[in-house]
């Protein structure tokens, strides 16, 4: 694992229920090449992720930051930093 923490992939795991209808990936190593596949991204705050958003060319005007952390394709991490996975 070379690319995403290991908290980062435990986390997706345990979550991507809320963006898939059936589990894309069943271990680790799956997580991570699934991930590095989508070219998922981590960011450090919600503006960040609000940044990345407006750059995809996705309307975030008048959303406020817990909305964001709600988008199905955002998954917060346990150390306060966020991954974003394109569904």
């Amino acid at each position: 694992m070379n690319g995403y923490s290991e908290e980062c992939l435990r986390t997706f795991l345990k979550e991507q229920g809320k963006l898939f209808d059936e589990p894309v990936a069943e271990n680790l190593e799956e997580a991570e090449a699934f991930l590095e596949d989508c070219m998922a991204v981590v960011v450090d705050s919600l503006e960040e992720v609000r940044e990345y958003f407006e750059e995809e060319g996705v309307d975030v005007d008048g959303m406020a930051p817990e909305d964001l952390e709600e988008v199905s394709e955002v998954f917060p991490l346990p150390d306060g930093k966020y991954l974003i996975v394109e569904g």
